[in-house]
This record gives structure tokens, sequence and C-alpha cells, in this order.
């Protein structure tokens, strides 16, 4: 069990090898000073971006952040515990009122974490984490799977569509001659 705070609350649920609930409740000023410097740095203009936190741009800018954090984290998890985990899109609330959220899952030994960020400007945000106690049991010896290279794939990708297609493979005798005795 854990909650949603004010001023913006996001939250996402994750599932497979492992359950649980990842919210991260951010102040105004943290949402926003993210918000701008994140579309700032994608090339927006200043008089382009929304004023208030309340904005739905600004909600969908810091789901899409969410997103890309929890991505990576299920990434990680697949590459080096060679489970599987899928997550679901994020949620985001403008809140002005604590608002508490629960797994409906059968959790033995339900833990919470809750870590403390801070943004350049120290505007203050948290992350909060829900699971199942888990523990990893290594059956066998594995070595984690490396990061793949986007621009590596795309370049093995555009060799591959070059290469011409293989030449069709020359008939056999028995099949010519059976072509041949019905005529074609």
């Amino acid at each position: 069990r854990t909650c949603l705070k004010p001023d913006i609350g996001c939250f996402l649920l994750f599932d497979g090898g492992f359950s649980g609930l990842v919210i991260i409740n951010f102040s105004a000023q943290a949402a926003m000073e993210l918000y701008s410097n994140y579309l700032l740095n994608m090339g927006m203009s200043k008089s382009d971006l929304a004023s208030s936190y309340t904005a739905d741009e600004v909600s969908n800018v810091m789901g899409e952040l969410m997103n890309q954090v929890v991505g990576d984290f299920t990434g990680k998890v697949h590459r080096e515990l060679h489970t599987h985990i899928t997550q679901n899109q994020p949620k985001m609330l403008v809140l002005n009122k604590q608002v508490m959220l629960s797994v409906d899952a059968n959790l033995d030994q339900p833990e919470a974490r809750r870590v403390t960020f801070y943004t350049g400007a120290n505007n203050i945000f948290y992350l909060e984490l829900a699971i199942d106690k888990t523990e990893f049991v290594k059956l066998y010896d594995f070595a984690p799977q490396e990061v793949p290279d986007p621009d590596a794939l795309i370049a093995q990708a555009h060799l591959q569509a070059a290469e011409p297609a293989p030449a069709p493979a020359a008939s056999s005798s028995d099949t010519d001659d059976l072509l041949r005795s019905l005529g074609m």
C-alpha cells in the first residue's frame, strides 16, 4: 500500500517474474522544471511550453519520462536476470489531496521502498516501489545480455535489405519431366 501525493502523482503497474506498483510524486515546481528542461532540450521554444503544472501537456510529458525510466528498469531485469516483466502505460493525476493505492494481488510479504530525488534547482520528487519480497535464485550460470545498439541494428537491417535475393534453385529433372508430360 502506497499513495499518490500532490501536486502530480504518477503510477504504473508491472507484472511478470514479479509484480509491483511504481509511483512517482512530483511537486508542482519539480514537475515544471523537468517538463521545461526536457522540452527545451528537445528544441522547443520557451513560448510553446505550458505555463501551469495542471496542463495536460505537463502530465503527458511526465508520463513519458516515467515510461522511459520503468522501461529501462524492465529491460535491465530482462537482460541481467533473464526474467520477463510487462508494464502498463503510466497514469498521471493532478492532485490536491493524497490518494491511497494498493495492488490487488496475493502478496505474501509486501515491501515498499521510497527514494528521494532532487532536480538541478533542488526541487524534490519521490519514487515509491511496492512489490512482494522477491529473491532471485540462479538455477544455472548465464551471462547477462548486452544492451542492444540501435545504430548497429539499423545498419544490419540495411545490409540485409541490400543483399540480392538468392536465385531460385534449379528444377530437378523429375519435376521437369512431370510438367512436360502434363503439357506445360
